[in-house]
C-alpha cells in the first residue's frame, strides 16, 4: 500500500468537521507560553535525497566485518546458515508479535514451543520458557527466582560472571532487602572455592556462576554445586551455550537454572541486539519460571493445540502481584535460534563447537611462544582466552586496529587488577590465515 501524505484539502475538511477555520484557531485556548516554539530542524528532503544522505553516512561507518576481528565477551560472530535469515524473514513471522489469541497464533505458538524444547534439551534441564530480552536480563531474574524460592536475601555471585550480568543484577536488587556479594577468582582465573564454602550460610538463596566463565575457561563445577545444595541453596548457571553440546551442560552438572545469551544461536552481531536471552530450569521450578511458556495440548476435537501455559493473568496486567514484569519474549529472535539448532542438529552443533575449542587452543598457543605475551590462565578453554601484553595495551590496540585488527577486549575497565590484560575470541569462522596475520603483527608491535 503507497503512503499517502495528508493534503491541504484534506486538512480543510478536517477542520470544517471540527468547526475551525486552522490550527491556530484549534489551539487558540492553549497559553502561547505552553505552545511550542518551533522546530530547529533543516529544510526537508526527498526520498531520493534521503536515502543519498543516510547512505553517505552510512559509508563512513565500519562494522567487525571490515576487520580481523578477535571480539567477542558476550557478542558472538559465528557463521549463520542462510536457512536462518530466508525464514525470519518471511512476512508472517516477521509482522507477527503477541499470540494471546491461541486459536489465531498457532504458527507462532509452534515456533516458540520448538525452540523451548531445544533449548531445554540443550541445556540439559526439564523447562525452557520463550526467551528473555538478553542474556543479562535472564540472568537477573533468574537470581530473583531463586531468592524467592528460597526465602532467602542474598546471592553470591561469581566475579567470573559477565560484568554486564552482574551489574543488571545488582540493579535488579538494589532498593530491595536483598544483597549480592561476589565470590573472587583464584590464581588460576577459577571459582575460589574456599571462599565460596566460608560464605554460604542460612542467608544465601542462590550461587551464580560461568562456565565457560568471562574468561573463556571451563571449570569443574562438581564440588561448588554440591556445597551449594548442601547449604539448601539454588544453583544457577550461565555460559555461551554452544560449549553445553561439547562440555557438561548446566543440566548434567546438576544447576537448578540456565539463564544466558544465545544470540550465538543464529543471530548476528546487530550491534549490540536485539538478542534473545534462553533461561531454562528445573520442572521443580516450572510454575515460578518468568516471562512466556507455551505448552501443547489437544482441543475438545482430539486435535493438537499449542497454548500459553502455567501464566497467571496478573504477569501481564497486574504487576504488583506478578513474579516478573517479563511478560513478552523474543519471539522472531527464538524463531532465529530455532532454525539454526533445527539446520545444524546434534551433530552439526558439536561439529561447530569442537572447532570453536581447536581453533582458540591453536592461537592461544602460538601467542604463547610470542615473546612480549604471555596467558596468564592455562587450562581449558571454549572460544575465548585471556593474554596479557608486557608493553602498554591501549598503544597496541591502536596499532592493530590501524592494520584491520580488532585485537579482542580490554579488561581493565571490568576488572582493574588486570591491567594490560585483554579477552581474544576465536569462532569457527577464522582461518588459519587470519590467526596468522594476527599472531604476525603482535610479533612485529
Amino acid at each position: 500500500m503507497n503512503y499517502s501524505p495528508l493534503t491541504d484539502a484534506d486538512r480543510q475538511d478536517m477542520f470544517s468537521a471540527i468547526g475551525v477555520k486552522s490550527f491556530d484557531d484549534l489551539i487558540a485556548n492553549i497559553p502561547l507560553t505552553l505552545r511550542g516554539r518551533g522546530l530547529n530542524l533543516p529544510q526537508g528532503l526527498s526520498e531520493f535525497e534521503l536515502r543519498g544522505y543516510f547512505e553517505k553516512i552510512l559509508s563512513s561507518g565500519r562494522t567487525a566485518g571490515d576487520f580481523n576481528s578477535f571480539l567477542g565477551a558476550g557478542s558472538y560472530d559465528h557463521y549463520i546458515p542462510a536457512v536462518v535469515p530466508q525464514i525470519v524473514g518471511r512476512g508472517e513471522f516477521v509482522t507477527a508479535y503477541t499470540p494471546y489469541q491461541a486459536e489465531a497464533s498457532q504458527g507462532t505458538l509452534q515456533a516458540i514451543f520448538e525452540y523451548q524444547s531445544m533449548m531445554a534439551e540443550l541445556t540439559g534441564l526439564e523447562v525452557a520458557n520463550g526467551s528473555h530480552y538478553d542474556g543479562a536480563t535472564a540472568f537477573a531474574e533468574g537470581i530473583l527466582l531463586a531468592l524467592r524460592t528460597t526465602q532467602r536475601k542474598k546471592a553470591l555471585i561469581a566475579r567470573t560472571v559477565h560484568p554486564e550480568y552482574r551489574a543488571v543484577a545488582a540493579t535488579y536488587l538494589a532498593g530491595t532487602d536483598h544483597t549480592v556479594e561476589e565470590i573472587p577468582y583464584t590464581r588460576a582465573g577459577g571459582l575460589d572455592l574456599d571462599f565460596l564454602k566460608k560464605k554460604l550460610s542460612s542467608e544465601v538463596g542462590c550461587v551464580a556462576v560461568s562456565n565457560p566463565n568471562f574468561f573463556g575457561m571451563v571449570e569443574n563445577l562438581t564440588e561448588a554445586v554440591a556445597l551449594t545444595h548442601g547449604n539448601q541453596s539454588l544453583f544457577l548457571m550461565t555460559g555461551h551455550p554452544l560449549s553445553f553440546s561439547v562440555f557438561c551442560s548446566p543440566g548434567e552438572w546438576g544447576a537448578d537454572m540456565a539463564c544466558g545469551e544465545a544470540q550465538p544461536l543464529g543471530l548476528g552481531l546487530n550491534f549490540g541486539g536485539p538478542y534473545i536471552g534462553y533461561f531454562a530450569a528445573s520442572h521443580a521450578l516450572m510454575r515460578k519460571i518468568p516471562g512466556r511458556l507455551v505448552g501443547l495440548t489437544t482441543d475438545r476435537c482430539g486435535k493438537r493445540a499449542f497454548v500459553l501455559t502455567l501464566q497467571a493473568r496478573e504477569q501481564h496486567i497486574r504487576r504488583e502481584k506478578a513474579s516478573s514484569n517479563i511478560c513478552s519474549n523474543q519471539a522472531l529472535c527464538a524463531l532465529a535460534v530455532c532454525v539454526y539448532l533445527s539446520s545444524l542438529g546434534w551433530d552439526g552443533i558439536r561439529e561447530v563447537a569442537s572447532l570453536n575449542i581447536e581453533k582458540a587452543c591453536k592461537l592461544r598457543d602460538q601467542i604463547s611462544k610470542l615473546r612480549e605475551f604471555e596467558i596468564p590462565f592455562g587450562g581449558t578453554v571454549f572460544n575465548e582466552f585471556v593474554v596479557r601484553s608486557r608493553k602498554p595495551l591501549e598503544p597496541l590496540m591502536g596499532k592493530l586496529f590501524e592494520k584491520g585488527i580488532l585485537a579482542g577486549h580490554a579488561l581493565e575497565k571490568s576488572y582493574p587488577e588486570l591491567k594490560d590484560h585483554f579477552l581474544v575470541t576465536v569462532t569457527e569462522k577464522k582461518t588459519d590465515a587470519q590467526m596468522l596475520e594476527f599472531t604476525e603483527c603482535l610479533r612485529g608491535l
